[in-house]
């Protein structure tokens, strides 16, 4: 049984727990509403090109473009956006889940953008082709060196399609594990819906219709093309890794958050262990007094 010493000793030690989990608290706190500003300012502009080049891609030519077509490869290229620290709660794992168990099949290569994903797959034995990572706030010139890695393995032709896994952000107690293909271009969900969605109708359009527009290419459909499926690839990807930041934060402080209601919960229970092991204590030297007087008597 333990001693009122003991117990003293633990109620202090987990004081100073529910400190630091509050402090970080409020730190992820900061840290989601920045990210979660980011996120949501740019997805109208991603979901908007999502939605016209997929629509150009019913309407090109055959081989216009190698991104409107599937690799001549068998494999496939992920890349995972997973946190660089922990202490998120499920986080990284449910993602890992998700894409874990999507069918990928054995000829899957990754590509991880944070070191917990790299680790995960180092312990897994899956076949890892590099590991970024990328400092909190990221910018856009830091993604860059990820997007044209996929780009040119896409190219290079030895893949077949190019996915990322990443975490959609929703509101603050709700995110979504998802893996999306980016390459070749395909509809994607930013936010937990896909940019084909009627906005205040909850209407869905035909992605094969696609908006009813004609488009002038100048000065030709290839060179237009040339230059902005590239750049799409890149703020589609940034975009991705601003939901997943604003994911991990948001992770982090509910994490956080219970942690210290928890630390609250367990002072107060080893307040009232201790407020008994004192009242018995008291007890035990009351009975002792009167028992010495009884026998002087």
């Amino acid at each position: 049984m333990p001693s009122t010493r003991d117990i003293r000793r633990r109620i202090k030690s987990v004081k100073n727990t529910a400190q630091i989990t509050k402090a970080m608290q409020m730190v992820a706190a900061a840290k989601m509403k920045k990210a979660q500003d980011a996120a949501t300012q740019g997805r109208a502009y991603v979901d908007l090109l999502n939605k016209v080049l997929v629509s150009l891609q019913e309407r090109a030519e055959e081989n216009v473009h190698p991104y409107f077509s599937e690799g001549k490869g068998s494999k496939v290229l992920v890349i995972l956006i997973t946190s660089d620290k922990g202490l998120c709660g499920a986080f990284n794992t449910n993602l890992m889940k998700k894409v874990l168990t999507s069918g990928l099949g054995a000829e899957t290569d990754f590509v991880t953008v944070g070191r917990k994903g790299g680790q995960s797959l180092a312990r897994l034995k899956k076949n890892l082709v590099a590991d970024f990572s990328l400092k909190d706030p990221a910018s856009f010139p830091d993604l860059r060196p990820v997007a044209k890695l996929l780009q040119d393995k896409f190219l290079s032709g030895d893949y077949q399609k190019v996915l990322v896994g990443f975490n959609n952000f929703i509101n603050t107690a709700t995110i979504s594990p998802s893996l999306e293909q980016l390459l070749p271009i395909n509809p994607v969900t930013l936010g937990g819906r896909r940019s084909f969605e009627g906005v205040g109708q909850g209407e869905v359009v035909d992605a094969s219709k696609g908006p009813v527009l004609d488009y002038s290419f100048e000065p030709s459909t290839a060179e237009v093309f040339a230059q902005v499926l590239p750049q799409y690839v890149s703020n589609t990807l940034f975009q991705m890794l601003l939901e997943s930041r604003a994911s991990e934060h948001s992770s982090r402080m509910v994490a956080m958050k219970n942690a210290t209601d928890n630390a609250k919960q367990m002072l107060k229970d080893l307040s009232l262990e201790y407020n008994k092991l004192r009242q018995a204590a008291i007890t035990n030297e009351l009975l002792e007094i009167t028992t010495a007087k009884m026998a002087l008597e």
